[in-house]
């Protein structure tokens, strides 16, 4: 009988424990013999570590990606009435975080030969708006790629517009030598287990060098406190846990060596997969990418992701539905002048093949061998 091949996943955070156990079991044991079970100083720690690396002044840990947006969002002075541009083809938080805040997302097309925002779609709607204040834009830069931050920032200059980014996917990523996150008002990060720099559960933080809006943000975070127990502005509880923030200051010693792996499959990929009938990652030239995700586009997707299946390799869709066409936006959700036919076409072609920092070469091999002989 012949036996199966080794099942390769798409993603495996488990991989990335295993190789760092013994340093986060003892991460996890300092917290635990400490006493000291909110916030801290292990979270104190990777706030001013996280800073750093992104190159701003300042990091404030929250409970998740999702709750990262909403402070910002709500920090920035932002709610009903207000319009905040962003984009469908995205994972639902972010959409989801705006809404939470009481503001009204505007949601843009994306490039036609990429995943981001597109600039111009971006310019028609703020010159043409639904109802409301146009008060911010929140670029998402997808799959680890930059958005394009030179025109986009521009015109939320032009038109007096905060700059919030969603780096959820973008850890170490940088445009023009700016690192993702420094760029705006905000960055927002989630440290999802699957991501670039991810914790064991749940996590996130935004960053800013402006001080009054990192205050506005840790007052929100705690309930509103200045004083503990006194809430001097309607806040929420969303604290880092200090477990997740000692996992992550060990993580945060390998994520430039993680990126560099990620970004060595990606050109392993690019050379073996070349010359078939497939749309390959893009690449901004003024940007570095990271590749959170390596997504490519087929018409026949769901072909290609049957045959990988019976290989025993595993793939994954981001995202199967642009969020306007989800049950809960469908028709109650403003969009751009243009519409979205751009996010609605890439949700039936993309594909997201294996990545991640411990996937070997061999395994590589293996999927792009699979890939050429469905193709081929």
């Amino acid at each position: 009988m012949t036996k199966a091949p080794t099942p390769i996943p798409q993603a495996d955070p488990r991989a990335g424990y295993l190789e760092h156990r013994a340093a986060i079991n003892a991460a996890i044991a300092r917290v635990l013999d400490s006493g000291q079970y909110i916030l801290g100083r292990e979270a104190e720690t990777f706030e001013q570590r996280f800073a750093a690396l992104i190159g701003v002044a300042h990091a404030i840990g929250c409970g998740s990606g999702t709750d990262a947006l909403e402070l910002a969002v709500r920090a920035c002075g932002i709610g009903a009435r207000d319009l905040v541009f962003t984009v469908s083809h995205t994972a639902v938080a972010t959409v989801a975080a705006i809404e939470r805040a009481g503001a009204t997302p505007v949601l843009i097309d994306i490039e036609k030969d990429g995943f981001n925002m597109d600039p111009e779609e971006l310019e028609r709607a703020i010159k043409a708006p639904p109802p409301g204040r146009p008060a911010a834009v929140m670029p998402v830069h997808l799959y680890g790629e930059p958005a394009a931050m030179d025109e986009i920032g521009g015109l939320a200059r032009k038109h007096g517009l905060r700059l919030i980014e969603d780096c959820a996917q973008s850890h170490g990523a940088d445009y023009r030598g700016q690192v993702t996150g420094s760029i705006g008002d905000f960055g927002c990060f989630s440290f999802y287990p699957t991501k670039n720099l991810g914790a064991l559960g749940d996590a996130g933080a935004l960053v800013t060098n402006d001080r009054e809006l990192a205050v506005a943000a840790r007052e929100i975070r705690e309930y509103g406190w200045r004083d503990r127990y006194i809430s001097a502005v309607p806040g929420i509880n969303t604290r880092l846990d200090p477990v997740q923030a000692a996992i992550l200051n060990i993580k945060l010693d390998v994520l430039s060596e993680d990126n560099a792996r990620r970004q060595a499959v990606a050109a392993r990929y690019d050379a073996g997969l070349a010359g078939l009938p497939l749309k390959l990652p893009s690449r901004r030239n003024a940007a570095t990418h990271v590749y959170h995700q390596y997504v490519v586009r087929t018409p026949n997707r769901d072909g290609l992701r049957e045959h990988l299946r019976q290989a025993g390799i595993g793939t994954g869709i981001h995202y199967p539905l642009p969020v306007h066409l989800h049950p809960a936006y469908r028709g109650r959700i403003a969009a751009g002048p243009s519409g979205l036919c751009a996010s609605e076409k890439v949700t039936r072609e993309i594909l997201s093949l294996p990545i991640f920092p411990q996937l070997a070469d061999a395994a590589v091999d293996r999927v792009v061998a699979e890939v050429r002989r469905f193709f081929l």
